[in-house]
């Protein structure tokens, strides 16, 4: 299991807002700022970290796990609110499993996005 990732981005600004406004969705925040970088996660848990400086090129794939389908729609609309641009909505993914739900956005820097749920809908 990864403890955690950090990523360079170009525009530390737009990327704090951008995962401000989109992580909450699946149960993650803010949780540190040190040293000229920005930790999401859950409450306690930097997991995804984030910096200025020259992002990868190209641009890489991140998928970050939702606890419902519920979670990976949310994600989604509060991501295009955010400005993010659409890389494919809300629905299932069969081509992986029956269960794979997953939605896809490009962040400010162009990176793949991504809101996954393995597990099958709930009542």
């Amino acid at each position: 299991m990864i403890d955690h990732v950090g990523i360079d981005v170009g525009d530390y600004a737009a990327s704090r807002t951008f995962y401000l406004r989109t992580l909450p969705a699946i149960g993650w925040d803010l949780v540190e700022e040190v040293m000229g970088w920005i930790a999401f996660g859950p409450p306690n848990q930097p997991v995804f970290w984030l910096r200025q400086a020259t992002p990868a090129t190209p641009p890489i794939h991140i998928a970050f796990r939702a606890p419902d389908r519920a979670a990976v729609d949310a994600f989604y609309a509060a991501a295009i609110t955010a400005g993010a641009e659409d890389n494919g909505p809300p629905g299932l993914r069969d081509i992986y499993h029956p269960n794979y739900y997953g939605a896809f956005v490009l962040d400010p820097d162009g990176h793949n996005v991504e809101a996954v749920c393995h597990g099958a809908p709930t009542s």
